[in-house]
């Protein structure tokens, strides 16, 4: 995982049922290689008691092109010893400037969850 003040990508797991945050899921981060068509994995993690993941990707990573971020929605309900319509959510974005911060929230409970590009 990248350094946590370096990565120009952030993520927010929010557990809407409850109130709460989405804490100790497993995420993955991927890039889409365009010359064979397939997803290649760049980080893992686990988000924290606050439901974020630090240091997704460091700056020097991150260039242009189309990323995945996979979120283990299953395990996580299935952890609460609870059911879950989505075995995992993956969230499909393209980056064209590097440059900025970009964050990703997810918003979920058991049988829906929304996202949406923050800052």
């Amino acid at each position: 995982m990248a350094a946590a003040e370096s990565s120009p990508l952030t993520t927010h797991v929010l557990n809407t049922s409850d109130g709460v945050p989405g804490t100790k899921m497993a995420l993955s981060l991927h890039r889409l290689d365009t010359k064979l068509m397939i997803w290649t994995m760049l980080s893992v993690g686990t988000t924290n008691e606050d439901g974020r993941c630090p240091g997704l990707i460091s700056r020097e990573a991150f260039t242009p092109g189309m990323y995945k971020l996979r979120f283990e929605t299953g395990s996580y309900w299935e952890s609460l010893g609870q059911p879950s319509f989505y075995p995992y959510v993956e969230v499909v974005f393209s980056i064209s400037d590097p440059g900025k911060k970009f964050h990703l929230p997810l918003l979920m409970s058991r049988f829906s969850y929304s996202t949406y590009r923050g800052s």
